[in-house]
């Protein structure tokens, strides 16, 4: 009786039913393209995996240059299951790119973009390029070699930008080279700024497509079935989630991610930049570097390096 007064309760305020009976009369165009309606969803599973797991991560990580990879060595060594959270985290981002880029291809190449659907399409380009914001600005906080230098580059691109370029670059740095402000500066970003941007629009481009519903390409218009939302559609949604986190299990268990050394703000930039782009040309050259000095002497086609 309790349990009954308090869904009544719910429902006034709520609306439950009424949503309920929206959902019920839901239905979703079936035909031979209709596998690419499940990468929207799969998309905002894995982005709902990436919040939790970043909420756990967020508990024991320290933004500073001095303790931030210290914080994440310690999560991935002392803290219970740390490392398969911060593997399934960084497995995660990455898978979600590549479905967000398979939904937004789907998409362009099927002509969802037609109208009434260009707004819908407009702030799906707009999570692509937050969820790439994501992704850059997540990728210095473990304060590592290899992420260090990798800001130190990405800013840099924005910097040779006209006009705008050197601002924008101190903006993204918090100052003219990448130090822990730049460290402070991305932590804010990740965990605040893009969040709740992010879920601004997630809100608008999820009510869209309730609104104007799933498109059907021309070639399907006369010739296509419908199923319902729920639980047909639903059910479908829910296999693809489980095999998305078994995926995720088998790749956080088997390929955990690799934490790397720690960054030194005051290393030279030069010769890490280089192997990073050129491995086989540094390692050539160290190469052909010890057999000259076999014989006491360097190459003439060293000397400009």
């Amino acid at each position: 009786m309790k349990i009954f007064e308090l869904k009544n309760w719910l429902d006034e305020r709520l609306s439950i039913s009424t949503l309920a009976a929206m959902a019920q009369k839901k239905e979703v165009p079936v035909h031979r393209q209709s596998i690419w309606y499940y990468f929207g969803g799969m998309t905002l599973f894995l982005f709902t995996v990436q919040v939790a797991t970043g909420i756990l991560l967020l508990l024991y990580y320290r933004p500073s240059s001095e303790n931030a990879f210290e914080s994440v060595q310690f999560i991935i060594t002392e803290v219970k299951f740390g490392w398969l959270i911060r593997s399934i985290h960084s497995w995660s981002a990455n898978l979600m790119i590549a479905t967000l880029f398979i939904h937004l291809f789907s998409v362009f190449f099927l002509r969802a973009y037609y109208p009434p659907r260009e707004i819908t399409w407009l702030t799906g380009v707009v999570l692509l390029f937050i969820v790439i914001c994501f992704g850059f600005s997540g990728y210095l906080l473990p304060w590592n070699k290899l992420a260090f230098f990798a800001t130190k580059v990405g800013t840099e691109i924005a910097g040779v930008i006209p006009i705008v370029g050197r601002p924008a670059l101190r903006f993204l740095r918090g100052g003219d080279d990448v130090t822990g402000a730049t460290l402070t500066r991305f932590f804010g970003f990740h965990v605040a700024v893009l969040p709740a941007t992010a879920t601004v629009f997630i809100a608008i481009h999820v009510l869209l497509v309730q609104l104007h519903g799933m498109h059907v390409p021309q070639k399907y218009q006369h010739n296509y079935r419908r199923m319902k939302f729920v639980p047909n559609f639903i059910l479908r949604d829910l296999i693809g989630w489980i095999l998305a986190i078994g995926v995720l299990a088998a790749l956080a268990a088997l390929f955990p991610w690799e934490l790397g050394e720690k960054a030194d703000a005051f290393a030279r930039a030069r010769r890490h930049q280089a192997g990073m782009v050129f491995p086989f040309y540094v390692s050539n050259f160290e190469a052909d570097t010890r057999e000259d000095s076999r014989y006491g002497r360097r190459s003439a086609r060293h000397h400009g390096i």
